[in-house]
């Protein structure tokens, strides 16, 4: 029986949380355009999560098609996924 290692990285971004009537906006400063809400604390502080790991994921995917797209020569490629980030 094989043991798998996970290696994991945790990170972790600086979040600013703006009470306004009945609902909290969300920005992550280091993360410039990052904007999201919600109605309670716990569902923004769940939404600003999901915000950044899908931020981080499109920055991933737009490297990976820029790296395409600088080689000429390379016409087809395969990508069997992009990693997902865990939270803890």
């Amino acid at each position: 029986m094989a043991i798998k290692i996970l290696e994991r990285k945790i990170y972790e971004y600086n979040t600013v949380f703006k009470k306004y009537d009945g609902y909290y906006v969300v920005t992550v400063p280091s993360l410039p355009g990052l904007v999201t809400e919600g109605n309670t604390l716990t569902e923004a502080v769940y939404m600003a999560k999901d915000a950044i790991k899908c931020y981080l994921e499109a920055i991933l995917k737009d490297k990976v098609l820029q790296s395409v797209r600088k080689n000429k020569t390379q016409r087809r490629i395969k990508i069997s996924r992009i990693p997902k980030l865990h939270y803890a």
